[in-house]
């Protein structure tokens, strides 16, 4: 029997039900845009482009505490300089644990930097690192990388609900620099134990994107990036 074919048989009206009506399951997208900038500060280029990868670290991370209860596996957690740590959340004050921050133990947790890069990564969900980063610097090829702007709180506009991270980078190095990748670092702490004055901690890359096009930074000009995650955009 052609299951498919079967199907296209059926005989039947769509419910009402079935159709929008303006309540369905809430979107989430990022995006990801790109302004440069010349010597003078007027904008040369604006880029921007659909944001679609977050990378294992972030998946990993993410998983419930249920999935480790259950399963009893481990998830291997790859910092951006290829160390690595096993993480097993559980429900006991035995049990690693991320300190989202804990200044009492001098444990904070944070976005470290957008980073930009010249290589690019045909997998971002592997990644733990961008292939050829571009230093902090104003040698050749470099960019002064400016603080990370992060929001203090999540921006609600009728449905829609977002944020957004946004980092300058100015290029002093004497010539033109181009990016061809982007990526989202952030530094987390792990305890050994919820009591456990002991942990790791490393840079992580968290989001990865490969630029759709290169964007080229001109002598004395800058760029500024913006991610924005948004719900109902």
């Amino acid at each position: 029997m052609m299951v498919g074919k079967e199907i296209e048989d059926i005989d039947a009206v769509m419910p009402r039900d079935a159709y929008n009506i303006g309540k369905d399951t809430p979107t989430f997208n990022v995006y990801l845009t790109v302004v440069v900038r010349d010597s003078e500060g007027k904008v040369v280029k604006v880029h921007r482009q659909r944001s679609h990868s977050p990378t294992a670290n972030f998946i990993g991370l993410m998983l419930p505490l249920t999935y480790f209860a259950v399963t009893g596996n481990t998830y291997t957690i790859k910092t951006t300089g290829g160390s690595t740590y096993s993480y097993q959340p559980l429900n006991n004050n035995n049990s690693p644990c991320i300190s989202y921050p804990n200044s009492s133990r001098s444990f904070p947790s944070y976005i470290v930097m957008i980073q930009v890069g010249s290589g690019q990564q045909p997998n971002p969900y592997t990644a733990y690192s961008l292939a050829a980063p571009i230093a902090n610097g104003s040698g050749t090829g470099q960019l002064v990388y400016g603080q990370p702007m992060i929001p203090s709180n999540i921006t609600v506009s009728g449905s829609s609900a977002y944020f957004a991270i946004s980092q300058a980078f100015s290029n002093n190095s004497g010539g033109t620099v181009t990016i061809t990748e982007v990526g989202i670092v952030t530094q987390i702490v792990l305890a050994a134990s919820i009591n456990s004055s002991s942990s790791f901690s490393g840079n992580i890359l968290m989001w990865y994107d490969v630029l759709s096009s290169s964007i080229s930074v001109p002598d004395g000009g800058s760029v500024t990036i913006y991610y924005t995650f948004t719900v109902n955009p």
